[in-house]
């Protein structure tokens, strides 16, 4: 790797290999997952701006640090740790096949710079607030922080007047979307597989994975068995796409166990669903007075709102955030909505499922005294699967033999192991009290429900007697 004098820039694009005279004299910033990440020019206009800086205030995994008190990294480190695999990845492929794929340095400054932006329309606590926070307050709302983080690029351009190439910008923001339903990018576009390196779309393997898997185990005190660094090292372009050498399918296939493995372990863990649950509840409560979701689609007002919303409650003297207060203190205080159970949906029922309401737990009470109301009962829906639904995510993923070779090819599951999973997706069923005296009638009625609807109870004990018995 060298050191690219950027003319229509005007400013050197850096890389780890570029001579040491030049990386000297260059900002960098020390990560503990990846050592010194040094930061070219045209990225640290980005990164000196109010907008950017806010990542600092978002945690990556939410409130997960609530139950693994290691996971308080931030959005602003796992931005800097994608910008800087983005421009390794596109400096491996230039190294290896620089005259081939016609790779030059606007590429790599657009890489680098969609890897840097790519999670910047996050909101407060990451992926709680789109997925659960805003389908309870704007019901059928298609928002998503990919396309915010399209919206909160043109407005840090435009606020901070950062002079930057019309193409270079929109390939910034195609490369954000690649991978969602709102990208318009075509299969044959020019240098399409400078697309897949930030946010893969066609198969899942991308450097924002590749940082947060490594970033997260970590933070958690959790191994990570998974080694991007072979595949990088080995990957090629075969037909405007990445392709990587057959011997290395397992470490694929790590690649999405792993991340599954978090799902599991980490991300969905049953307190940490409880507390997200719990929290979502006092935004909602809060959200007509403070006006938390007025402004998702308003960059200039967007910005301002990070995980210290919570914050804002909890010291609000206001008497019409009452509710919202109690439940963070209820938080605070470790009084938490109960887990009662748990099921995984079976497996010959998941195509066909339909998302467990509160309302379906109510309806399956049997006459007692104790009679249960939609409001005292919580229910989550985990889905967990290897980055593609119930599909098979190496089935995407094309494979060559050796570097001699022209031809790439899909391998099939039954030709390297019988041991690897036949069902790529589990769906688990939770069901939370929202009162731990409630606990018992909410875990008779979960049975009920369970039987009802599958024959059998699908999960695997009942609720311990301990549990039920429990008061606040």
């Amino acid at each position: 790797m060298g050191a690219y004098c950027n003319d229509d820039l005007n400013m050197p694009v850096y890389s780890a290999g570029a001579p040491t005279n030049e990386l000297r004299f260059s900002k960098h910033v020390y990560d503990n997952v990846h050592g010194n990440i040094y930061l070219d020019p045209l990225c640290l206009k980005f990164i000196d701006t109010e907008q950017f800086q806010r990542l600092r205030e978002l945690k990556q995994l939410g409130v997960t640090n609530m139950v693994y008190p290691g996971a308080v990294h931030s959005r602003f480190e796992h931005s800097l740790g994608v910008y800087w695999l983005a421009g390794e990845t596109a400096q491996k492929l230039k190294n290896f096949q620089g005259m081939e794929l016609d790779i030059d340095k606007h590429d790599l400054q657009t890489v680098r710079l969609a890897g840097l932006l790519h999670d910047i329309g996050h909101g407060p606590f990451s992926h709680m607030f789109e997925r659960e926070f805003l389908p309870k307050v704007m019901s059928g709302s298609e928002w998503s922080h990919e396309s915010m983080s399209v919206k909160m690029i043109d407005h840090i351009v435009d606020t901070h007047n950062i002079d930057i190439d019309a193409q270079m910008l929109k390939r910034v923001k195609d490369m954000i979307l690649a991978s969602t339903e709102f990208s318009q990018l075509k299969s044959n576009a020019e240098k399409r597989f400078l697309y897949d390196i930030v946010a893969n779309g066609r198969n899942g393997i991308d450097v924002d994975k590749f940082d947060y898997l490594v970033r997260d185990s970590r933070a958690c005190g959790l191994g990570c068995n998974f080694q991007f660094q072979r595949l990088t090292e080995t990957m090629r372009v075969m037909d405007n796409e990445i392709c990587y050498r057959a011997k290395e399918y397992r470490n694929v296939h790590k690649l999405f166990a792993t991340r599954a493995d978090l799902y599991r372990t980490v991300y969905t863990h049953p307190k940490v669903k409880a507390i997200e649950l719990m929290i979502v509840d006092a935004m909602v409560k809060a959200n007509d007075y403070l006006g938390i979701s007025t402004n998702i689609d308003d960059p200039a007002e967007y910005w301002k709102l990070d995980d210290t919303i919570l914050k804002t409650i909890e010291i609000a003297p206001d008497q019409e955030l009452a509710e919202a207060k109690d439940l963070i203190l209820r938080v605070r205080r470790r009084q938490l909505y109960q887990f009662c159970n748990e099921y995984a949906v079976p497996k010959e029922k998941i195509e066909h499922f339909k998302a467990v309401t509160a309302q379906d737990i109510v309806c399956s009470q049997k006459h007692t005294s104790l009679t249960l109301k939609e409001e005292d009962i919580a229910v989550t829906n985990v889905k967990i699967d290897l980055a593609r639904g119930r599909e098979n995510p190496l089935e995407c993923i094309k494979f060559f033999k050796d570097y001699e070779s022209e031809e790439k090819f899909v391998i099939p599951e039954e030709r390297v192991s019988h041991l690897l999973p036949t069902t790529f997706q589990d769906m688990i069923v939770r069901v939370y009290a929202k009162k731990p005296e409630l606990v018992e009638a909410v875990s008779e009625a979960f049975e009920n429900f369970q039987v009802r609807t599958y024959g059998i109870k699908a999960q695997v004990h009942e609720t311990p007697e301990k549990k039920k018995r429990r008061v606040m």
